[in-house]
């Protein structure tokens, strides 16, 4: 399918053939008629993505912090790459759109194929020739509502909720500032809804259009000059609705000029916000700023979840705005197909930006990219790359399922460093990245399907780099299919999934299988290993993690998805003491700090006892100051200590003689890969030991049974 993107690194528009994404449950899969391109929104990506690199850092110091946070703890190489490789991601602009359902997930009930919808939400509505999108973000659409009229609901909502949120009554009076396409739809809104609308605007074009659809709107200057008293009987106007898009602070000073006392004003459009406090304060007026399409607008439990909120206790959800919206529409009452001034097809797309970004010097106001009507029936979920040759000596023909952040900064390039490797195919569930980082690191083909790579007769090996839920059912197809399997951590996040593995791996001869503990192979983790192997004493073992936090709306925190922090990421740490000791713990106790509403069990002290009386404590801490190093390792054995901080540096002290190893941050990736191409290609052992792979997955779910229950867990 087409699809147009924005490479934020370069600044370059383009329209891409991407493979059709695949529904997940609560998903529906729309062929897209109509999309409409945001003159605010987009507009301000695109100008951010053109911008020099010097030009980024200047209009995003926040991340600059980020990034010289990062060098000081891992160093300038490693850190330039990651900032690099993210900025290198193709985004997809775009969330207003409307066509046709032609495939659903699971739990889609209410919703058919063949059904004509509109479909809101950045990430989901976007401007491509099919849209995958969760079941509150589509609305479905009467039939006197055409696509290219639905393609505007989405902005319409955004208007809508900030009209809602001034509180209007019928017959008050309302002032909208700036006629552009969101004031335009703002005032017929405001008009529906029973008030005395007048429109404001520099632009005499606009304010013509505003009267060619009913409304009454005046200049800036009039308004300013007496026209609002005349309009209000000199008693100011009860709200004012900034709909502008510009920096500078007069929309905000003209709103207080014109509002009665204790008036309402309400800013959706993107508008100075330094408020002059004599004439706020005098009249003591209230003032909004309107967050997007409204209630349910970023939380992940009603956009991606389908979890709606009770018709009682929120009236007018986002996606109660956009089938008022819609019905405005079918009404007549809201009037969208005058505000068209161009259309483009998705072929064409880049011109679109051209007009919305000034490059081309001619008016504009609602902008509509149109797709080919070409049916109902899905087409192939595969792009080919032909640039891209097969090899007749690499023992390892790998198919990737997963292309996210991690995959693109640091797995795939590790892998791309390693003999004996040849990338046949990769695959994510919406296509973009697979095709993204398909065309990047020289696979074959990309696709959206898993089952693609999978049944792939030329791969014979799968690496797992999906969300972690998925990672235990792609394991054991994987291995039905006989493939070899490396699957990035956690190997599982419930025990009835580890079963699961442990069964088909007793089942399964000639397949090897590698969960990603990468730091047992980073260079310094095996120098203080050999340091250590040949003591015959037990080990105390102190592995310090300053993982910082994350939002606790985050997948990782969700049990079912991400399993939580000790399971999700804890495991590489487990991993690392076991390594050292040689076998997994047989026992582990737990303490955590209070969460407070702000952590979610990732303050945590777990000690774990091993089979030769070792001790291995790892403290995983969200509280700390992410500036500061994450990993600190320290080990005490045989009248020796040794300390590995953050992989950077390794100092040993024996018989009062110091010594200090120090590099680059290298924290395994590459190693890793070599050791277990040669176990592909060689046949035998695995470089994990199947029973501290499955041991150390253990431990985590023993982790948080004695955290709960507050007792010694045996393992």
């Amino acid at each position: 399918m087409k699809q147009l993107l924005q490479n934020i690194k370069t600044g370059k528009a383009s329209v891409e053939d991407v493979p059709i994404p695949i529904p997940r449950e609560g998903q529906a899969l729309v062929k897209v008629s109509a999309s409409l391109v945001s003159a605010g929104t987009e507009r301000m990506v695109v100008e951010f993505a053109e911008k020099s690199l010097i030009g980024k850092a200047r209009s995003r110091p926040d991340l600059v912090r980020q990034v010289l946070d990062k060098a000081r703890r891992e160093g300038l190489l490693n850190t330039a790459q990651a900032a690099f490789n993210r900025l290198d991601q193709p985004m997809a602009l775009g969330y207003s759109s409307a066509g046709t359902i032609v495939a659903l997930g699971k739990n889609m009930q209410g919703f058919k194929v063949g059904q004509r919808v509109a479909c809101a939400g950045g990430g989901y509505a976007v401007h491509a020739e099919y849209n995958v999108v969760p079941r509150n973000l589509l609305t479905p659409l009467p039939k006197n509502v055409d696509f290219e009229s639905a393609a505007f609901t989405t902005l319409g909502a955004i208007a809508m909720h900030g009209f809602r949120l001034a509180e209007p009554q019928l017959g008050e009076t309302v002032a909208v500032i700036g006629m552009g396409l969101l004031g335009l739809l703002a005032a017929q809104i405001a008009s529906a809804a029973g008030c005395h609308v007048l429109g404001i605007d520099l632009d005499a074009a606009r304010l013509a259009l505003a009267s060619s659809l009913g409304l009454e709107a005046v200049s800036r200057a009039q308004a300013a000059g007496g026209s609002a008293q005349v309009f209000t009987a000199n008693r100011g106007f009860d709200v004012i609705l900034i709909c502008a898009d510009t920096p500078s602070n007069d929309p905000v000073e003209l709103a207080g000029v014109i509002a009665r006392d204790r008036a309402r004003v309400v800013a959706t459009g993107a508008v100075g916000l330094t408020i002059p406090r004599k004439i706020y304060y005098e009249k003591e007026l209230s003032f909004i700023n309107s967050r997007s399409y409204g209630p349910g607008r970023y939380d992940a439990n009603y956009e991606a979840s389908g979890q709606d909120y009770p018709l009682g206790y929120v009236r007018w959800t986002e996606g109660r705005n956009f089938q008022a919206v819609v019905d405005l529409m079918s009404s007549g009452k809201l009037k969208v197909k005058p505000l068209i001034t161009h259309r483009f097809p998705i072929e064409k797309a880049t011109v679109a930006y051209d007009v919305i970004t000034g490059k081309k010097k001619e008016p504009f106001l609602g902008v509509v990219l149109t797709y080919p009507h070409s049916g109902l029936k899905v087409e192939s979920r595969v792009v080919h790359f032909p640039l891209s040759r097969p090899s007749k000596t690499a023992s390892v023909k790998l198919g990737v399922l997963g292309a996210g952040l991690f995959a693109n900064s640091v797995l795939l390039p590790s892998i791309k460093k390693v003999d004996g490797i040849e990338l046949v195919g990769i695959a994510s569930a919406g296509g973009l990245h697979a095709q993204h980082a398909g065309k990047k690191f020289g696979f074959q083909y990309a696709s959206s399907s898993d089952d693609e790579i999978i049944n792939d007769p030329k791969v014979n090996t799968v690496a797992i780099l999906t969300r972690h839920d998925s990672h235990a059912e792609l394991v054991v197809k994987a291995l039905k299919a006989g493939k070899h399997v490396f699957v990035e951590k956690p190997l599982a996040v419930t025990s009835d999934q580890l079963s699961v593995i442990s069964k088909q791996l007793l089942k399964t001869d000639n397949c090897l299988l590698m969960t990603g503990f990468n730091r047992r192979f980073a260079p310094l983790a095996n120098s203080l290993n050999s340091q250590i192997s040949n003591s015959r004493e037990p080990k105390y073992i102190h592995y310090r993690v300053n993982a910082g936090p994350i939002p606790l709306d985050h997948w990782t925190h969700d049990p079912a998805v991400g399993g939580g922090r000790i399971i999700g990421e804890a495991c590489h740490f487990i991993d690392f003491i076991t390594f050292l000791v040689g076998a997994p713990p047989i026992s582990v106790t737990a303490q955590a700090l209070p969460d407070a509403g702000k952590y979610r069990e990732d303050n945590v002290s777990m000690t774990f006892t091993f089979p030769d009386g070792s001790i291995g404590v790892v403290d995983y801490l969200a509280n700390g100051d992410k500036s500061f190093p994450k990993e600190r390792v320290e080990v005490f054995c045989g009248g020796q200590v040794s300390v590995l901080d953050d992989f950077v540096s390794l100092v040993t002290v024996r018989d009062g003689r110091k010594k200090r190893v120090k590099g680059a941050q290298d924290k395994g990736h590459v190693a890793e890969w070599i050791a277990f191409v040669r176990s592909v290609r060689e046949g035998g052992e695995p470089p994990i030991p199947y029973e501290q792979l499955i041991g150390v997955t253990k431990c985590t779910f023993a982790a948080m049974e004695a955290l709960r229950t507050g007792n010694k867990v045996s393992i």
